[in-house]
């Protein structure tokens, strides 16, 4: 639970920026101005704030691992390295579109991680979890597509909302949809494997 905390925390942070900013708008442009971020009067500071804030938050999730000995995951400085490019072009820019692309593009780099594994005869998801159950072949095989095509349709639903549906919208389902949609499809795959689990179970009274 701790470590799904953790994983959110950019996340978290940045929806409640986001209402804090909005909410009080004038207090955020002085301090977005106070920190060479200047802003127009009628541009709404909440979405930069909470960029600002999720980029500060990401730098110290890695301070934090460090601090604490922790070896870094690659994908912590993927992440970081895709929310400072895409962050800092919306706040050099004042172009919230591209803080809109980054959950997209990090959902299509995990796709494609998987999906890729896949041309090599690998498959990433059975390393992950591979040593925790024993599934047939098969089923890593559908396990490892499964996840790569949700990576895909995350990225894709993400683009839907961010430029179809107002900014409000998008950061409530940065938050909230998402992980519904993850907790929808993890219940998902977790039925599947029950059916395969329970089948080796079957398979090993048989075979002691």
């Amino acid at each position: 639970m701790k470590k799904i905390l953790f994983d959110l925390f950019p996340v978290i942070i940045f929806f409640v920026a986001y209402k804090i900013g909005d909410a009080n708008a004038e207090a955020s442009r002085a301090l977005m101005g106070s920190l060479g971020l200047a802003m127009s009067a009628t541009e709404k500071p909440g979405i930069y704030l909470a960029t600002l804030v999720a980029i500060v938050a990401s730098i110290g999730q890695i301070g934090w691992v460090k601090l604490r000995g922790n070896p870094i995951e690659t994908m912590m400085w993927v992440s970081l390295g895709i929310i400072v490019v895409f962050g800092g072009a919306t706040l050099w820019l004042h172009d919230e579109s591209f803080i809109k692309w980054k959950p997209t593009v990090l959902y299509w780099l995990f796709g494609a991680i998987i999906l890729g594994s896949m041309l090599f005869g690998r498959n990433v998801i059975k390393g992950l979890m591979g040593t925790q159950m024993e599934l047939p072949e098969a089923a890593w095989g559908r396990l490892n597509l499964s996840w790569g095509g949700f990576f895909v349709f995350m990225g894709l639903a993400n683009l839907f909302v961010a430029f179809n549906f107002s900014t409000d919208d998008w950061v409530n389902f940065k938050l909230f949809g998402s992980m519904g949609l993850m907790l929808v499809f993890v219940i998902g795959q977790s039925m599947m494997l029950n059916k395969y689990l329970d089948q080796e179970e079957l398979n090993k009274k048989d075979n002691p």
